[in-house]
């Protein structure tokens, strides 16, 4: 979800300098949730609400005013005892944004799956995304929210992993709708994704809904047919 700079994620923020290399770093961070999930006998449905939590403590403090201790006990389990689950604070807070792409391309599928018109699928996934990021508790939201350049080398880099796994989704709409000769389809895709999710800075309940605000953004980004071409 790029989930770009403008739109926060996905924003080239220079990460701290680390004195290891991002993929040794990113395959420790993998192995270590690898050992820390395995074996530990959490069931799928409580570790998602361990998640959940998490994210709704993230998204309330940002993630360097949140702790692990806070999270154990918000979740009433000891402090120690969540290291059963997850290793680090990094680990869960990778989690987290995992658990909320997931659930946006699970979105974004549903809503473009009845419609066979590229423009009407780009548009109803515009929706879908906006609706998910402004009126629930989305942990990918809380990333939006607090893409921070203090995260370590490896976190970003899985974060990046995953805001690319959300965009190759969009990637494929965006790829489906004629677009004017000269218009580079990846500034298209970003500028919409980024307008998107711009709207966490100033979206305010009780105006427009947020479906009301999607149309309207994607009303500006939607390309006028090509002129039928003369005899």
């Amino acid at each position: 979800m790029r989930m770009t700079p403008p739109t926060k994620i996905g924003a080239s923020i220079a990460p701290k300098q680390r004195k290891t290399a991002p993929a040794a770093g990113a395959a420790r961070v993998a192995k270590r949730t690898e050992r820390a999930t395995s074996g530990s006998g959490i069931s799928p449905v409580r570790r998602e609400e361990l998640i959940d939590m998490a994210a709704r403590l993230f998204g309330a403090r940002g993630y360097h005013n949140t702790s692990m201790r806070d999270i154990a006990a918000a979740f009433g389990i000891l402090h120690g005892s969540i290291y059963h689950h997850f290793g680090s604070k990094d680990e869960l807070f990778i989690s987290v944004y995992e658990s909320g792409i997931s659930a946006f391309i699970l979105d974004v599928q549903n809503a473009v799956a009845p419609l066979t018109d590229p423009w009407e699928r780009l548009e109803a996934a515009c929706v879908a995304h906006l609706q998910a990021l402004l009126t629930r508790d989305s942990p990918a939201a809380t990333i939006l929210a607090d893409w921070s350049s203090a995260y370590s080398e490896s976190m970003r880099t899985a974060l990046v992993r995953e805001r690319d796994r959300y965009e190759s989704v969009f990637e494929e709409l965006t790829d489906a709708v004629e677009l004017p000769l000269g218009i580079r389809r990846r500034y298209f895709r970003l500028g919409l994704l980024g307008a998107l999710n711009g709207a966490l800075n100033w979206y305010h309940p009780g105006r427009d809904s947020p479906a009301a605000v999607a149309r309207h953004i994607f009303g500006l980004f939607r390309m006028p047919a090509p002129a039928a071409a003369r005899p």
